[in-house]
């Protein structure tokens, strides 16, 4: 089994998508989760790489945001598209980046993955409410690499 296989189990990986459907509740955003093993360039680079292979550059309000975990490399990224860029400060982020980190940081993974997950919720809603003709632009799916 791949270290990406053993992250999470079936339960926790429900629950992280279960938190994604309820972020979305909030927002227009979409949020999508990607896991893989390590990346073999800046896990930046290698976030903005996935982010385009998923497709999450095609929605309506460019209010993508990806949320890439390198598990091995003990990583990860928050990455939001120009829609959301071009409204919020540059600290956007933080807070999100900030839950996660303390709950990884003491091994706690999908509680890190789904508090974010809500957060980043919260976060859009200021910048991009949810509006009543909304649709589900992208699967809620947990990808993995």
């Amino acid at each position: 089994m791949s270290k990406v296989e053993a992250f999470l189990t079936p339960a926790e990986e429900q629950e992280i998508v279960n938190a994604i459907k309820i972020a979305e509740k909030n927002t227009s955003g979409e949020i999508r989760i990607h896991i893989e093993t390590s990346a073999e360039k800046a896990h930046y680079e290698r976030a903005l790489e996935v982010f385009y292979l998923l497709k999450m550059d095609a929605t309506k309000h460019a209010n993508g945001v990806l949320i890439y975990v390198a598990v091995h490399d003990k990583k990860f990224v928050i990455y939001g598209d120009k829609g959301i860029n071009n409204v919020v400060p540059d600290n956007f982020w933080n807070t999100t980046k900030n839950i996660m980190q303390s709950h990884f940081k003491q091994g706690n993974f999908k509680e890190g993955i789904v508090a974010g997950t809500l957060k980043a919720g919260e976060e859009l809603k200021k910048h991009f409410p949810y509006l009543e003709d909304d649709t589900n632009e992208l699967t809620n799916e947990i990808s993995k690499g």
